[in-house]
């Protein structure tokens, strides 16, 4: 494939959504249904933006992260997040070294995990705050700093973490501040019998499946590129600005009711994730303007994590998505 023409833009939305609709059938070699799911990861990462993928084991969050770097043809690092995980064991370390020409030591750095495309932070909520705030610098600079260096990751970067249910044992709720951080929250449902039958019909059969490679590096940060110039009409852009503000209780935009069942609202960070997340919504589907129904359809996924309800809407079994198809409700 040659790179993005961005001078004719039907074109390049044209060679955007074909591109996407390539790597989804690539996926779907590998991994049963979860259609949604693989909509909003792919979206995350043409945006630029980091996931976390949440659902109880087995349900293939490991398997899909894999296969989506092997279709973009980008190096991959594993990184198992457990309990006595420490900061060095992300970022790197340094290590002596014998100097055979001199015969004297130094310190040398060797790169950790975190230097790679894509980064699987797998059940990130398995280990201490202190350690998942390694990744921090990362996802926000796509740097690291390390031994008093600051060393820069190679783009495109992208941080994918998969996270247990926090009522299960042993888990660490990740800091607001890191969660923030992260495009979309995507949760991954059961499959469904049909699926469940293909599911185990491949699992426990003998069967190679070869995943085709259908991007490259520099196309992927082409169309990084081409997302940001998607124009965005003033009332879309309006409408989304208002979504985010009225999550903020005791404020002027807020409803009643988010008054009653939120304690912290969405910051500005989800107003540009929800714009950005529409552009390559868009494109995907081989449009190069932004319609309504883009930001909506991305508003779980962005604001489920950046809301916080409170005893209240506890009381009455109201969640965050509640919250948000009632604010979606009243634009």
């Amino acid at each position: 494939m040659s790179s993005v023409k961005m001078e004719v833009p039907e074109k390049a939305a044209e060679l955007f959504s074909r591109s996407f609709s390539d790597i989804k059938k690539e996926i779907s070699k590998v991994v049963v249904g979860q259609t949604d799911v693989v909509d909003q990861l792919l979206i995350s990462l043409f945006s630029g933006g980091h996931c976390v993928l949440v659902g109880v084991p087995g349900l293939a969050k490991t398997l899909l992260i894999q296969t989506v770097a092997e279709t973009m043809n980008l190096s991959f690092s594993r990184i198992q997040f457990t309990p006595d995980l420490m900061p060095g064991d992300i970022t790197g370390t340094e290590v002596i070294e014998d100097d055979k020409e001199t015969g004297r030591k130094h310190f040398k750095f060797i790169k950790g995990p975190i230097f790679a495309n894509i980064v699987l932070a797998d059940e990130i909520n398995r280990t201490p705050p202190k350690t998942q705030a390694a990744l921090l610098e990362g996802m926000q600079e796509h740097k690291v700093t390390a031994s008093g260096q600051t060393f820069t990751l190679d783009d495109p970067f992208f941080v994918l973490a998969t996270q247990n249910p926090i009522e299960q044992e042993g888990t660490y709720p990740l800091p607001e501040a890191q969660l923030d951080r992260f495009m979309f929250h995507i949760h991954l449902n059961y499959p469904n019998p049909d699926e469940e039958k293909q599911i185990v019909k491949q699992t426990t059969s003998v069967r190679n499946t070869s995943i085709e490679s259908i991007l490259e590096k520099s196309q992927i940060l082409d169309f990084q590129k081409l997302i940001r110039e998607v124009p965005v009409p003033e009332h879309v852009l309006d409408k989304t600005i208002k979504l985010v503000t009225q999550t903020r209780p005791k404020t002027d935009q807020a409803p009643e009711f988010v008054n009653k069942y939120l304690s912290w609202g969405a910051g500005p960070r989800a107003s540009q994730y929800l714009i950005l997340g529409a552009k390559t919504r868009a494109l995907s589907k081989g449009r190069y303007n932004v319609e309504m129904e883009d930001v909506e359809a991305l508003s779980i996924p962005v604001l489920r994590h950046r809301i916080v309800t409170n005893y209240a809407a506890e009381a009455e079994g109201l969640t965050t998505v509640d919250i948000i198809d009632q604010l979606l409700n009243t634009l």
